[in-house]
């Protein structure tokens, strides 16, 4: 069985968005182009209803692309345990009030027994003090943190 892997919004946003002139965001974009080719068959990939609405929102054409690449991956419901992860990610944990959207991506991943978390938001999700914090609070409920990291860190052997 494949491992189970939770495409946060930023994977389709870096995919659909049109190549930056930033260097920094050029390259991760090209990591994420070839995370998409090489890769993303080597697990099954899930969203959430959150990572459909983030990605439905902006520029209509950049959206109507976002909404293609997340066509036919399954999208995980929210239920209680993983709203109440959430919140206690905000009032108890590492991740900023302003940055609720963020807990809800790290609560589904981890309810919902996700093996990765794969995301290039790095200020309040693929942050090592945010991972250590987290998995503190996602323990108290009886949860394992799923690997939080960018594609560039899930290539494997892929070249």
């Amino acid at each position: 069985m494949q491992p189970k892997l939770y495409l946060e919004t930023t994977i389709p946003s870096y995919l659909a968005a049109r190549p930056s002139l930033q260097t920094v965001l050029f390259t991760h974009q090209h990591l994420t182009a070839l995370w998409w080719e090489r890769r993303r068959r080597d697990f099954t990939l899930v969203v959430s209803e959150l990572v459909r609405e983030e990605c439905g929102a902006g520029d209509p054409q950049l959206a109507q692309r976002r909404l293609e690449l997340l066509e036919g991956i399954p999208v995980l419901r929210p239920d209680r345990a993983m709203l109440e992860v959430a919140r206690e990610l905000v009032e108890r944990g590492p991740i900023p009030a302003k940055a609720a959207g963020d807990a809800l991506h790290v609560a589904a991943a981890t309810v919902y027994g996700c093996e990765y978390l794969l995301t290039w938001n790095c200020r309040h999700i693929a942050n090592a003090e945010i991972r250590r914090a987290a998995a503190r609070v996602v323990a108290r409920y009886g949860y394992d943190l799923p690997v939080i990291c960018t594609p560039e860190e899930l290539m494997g052997g892929a070249e």
